[in-house]
């Protein structure tokens, strides 16, 4: 049975967030920045890294895992490369404090590199790029995760959902987003199943036995997207975000329960690109958008009403809630509600929680 929605104003729902993260313990200038991306991702439709969210946050704020005043630290190692130490602070903060490094640098440079390292999770990548691009700048986003994906021909997992986003201007008000992970779907897309009751493409994920499951609570390892191809990019993005960084890699990436008390120690890496350095930025923004007026006129497939740009659907779930308001489960909303910091449901818990 599916579970009742509640739908909230963008603003109502950011306070909720907001006011749960201060008191679980986050300074008002954090929860405050954690509130805006998680509805950032609610409103574009991922309420898997929504307010879903939250209760785990709270409970890893609340248990000391989050360095609550964390000793940022910006090191410059090139003319266009830069690390952001973020003393294992949200995530969230850190990769919007070390984006603004690296936006500044791309524009100055025509390029930037940016690592972050020594974090906790940092949600929605599609937030991140999103804002470069409103910047008039390219970019691509890729983070580590605990090992949650099952290798093509294994049958236990090493690598995590490992996502990617990329972004571009366009001359429209909004810009091309898309955002992936390297699994079939992300884990978050699981936990969102699962508060709302709801079972999963059997192509999702698997089960203790390495068997397809429909059931979110019976799963212990997900998929690669296109087998082999999947499989290279999860690689890839671990190596980008981890090893290059000289944080741990593949199995070796904290799990996001095992010890609600300790940091993660989690990477990110940001490449932004100055289309000015390269080509006529009107140019390259009209081209951008002529490419998607070409798209919608596609001649669509045999039961498909329209062709869309990757992400685009994402853009109009957007608009639509914040006309019609964001669904939030309506577990989620009396949780956001109460006095109820969090219910120790997380800590210890494997990678798979069923709590």
């Amino acid at each position: 049975m599916t579970e009742e929605i509640v739908l909230l104003k963008e603003a109502e729902l950011q306070q909720l967030m907001q006011t749960k993260l201060e008191k679980a313990g986050l300074t008002s200038e954090h929860a405050k920045e954690v509130g805006k991306h998680l509805t950032y991702a609610d409103l574009r439709g991922v309420h898997s890294h929504g307010a879903v969210r939250v209760e785990y946050y709270a409970e890893r704020i609340a248990k000391g895992g989050t360095t609550i005043e964390p000793n940022f630290e910006f090191e410059k190692t090139g003319s266009s490369t830069g690390v952001f130490h973020g003393d294992n602070a949200i995530g969230h903060v850190a990769c919007r404090k070390a984006l603004d490094y690296g936006i500044d640098m791309a524009k100055e440079t025509g390029v930037a590199i940016i690592g972050v390292s020594k974090m906790g999770h940092s949600g929605m990548l599609s937030y991140y790029v999103d804002l470069a691009a409103q910047q008039d700048l390219v970019a691509l986003a890729v983070c580590q995760s605990d090992p949650m994906a099952v290798p093509f021909g294994g049958t236990e997992p090493y690598y995590g959902t490992n996502p990617i986003a990329f972004s571009a201007p366009t001359n429209s008000a909004r810009p091309i987003i898309f955002d992936m992970a390297t699994t079939v779907q992300a884990w978050g897309k699981i936990l969102d199943a699962r508060s709302k009751n709801n079972p999963i493409p059997d192509t999702w994920a698997v089960d203790g036995n390495g068997e397809a499951t429909t059931d979110p609570n019976k799963v212990q390892g997900l998929l690669p997207i296109s087998g082999p191809k999947g499989y290279g990019l999860m690689m890839m993005v671990d190596i980008l975000s981890g090893s290059l960084l000289g944080l741990p890699f593949g199995k070796h990436v904290s799990s996001m329960y095992a010890d609600l008390s300790s940091g993660r120690n989690l990477g990110q890496l940001f490449i932004l690109i100055n289309p000015a350095y390269f080509t006529d930025l009107d140019q390259f923004k009209e081209n951008l958008s002529t490419m998607i007026d070409e798209l919608h006129e596609s001649k669509p497939a045999t039961g498909v009403e329209q062709v869309y740009y990757p992400g685009e659907l994402s853009e109009i779930r957007y608009q639509k809630h914040l006309e019609e308001g964001i669904p939030v489960a309506k577990s989620i909303y009396d949780y956001l509600m109460s006095d109820q910091v969090h219910f120790n449901k997380y800590d210890h818990s494997d990678a798979f929680a069923e709590k």
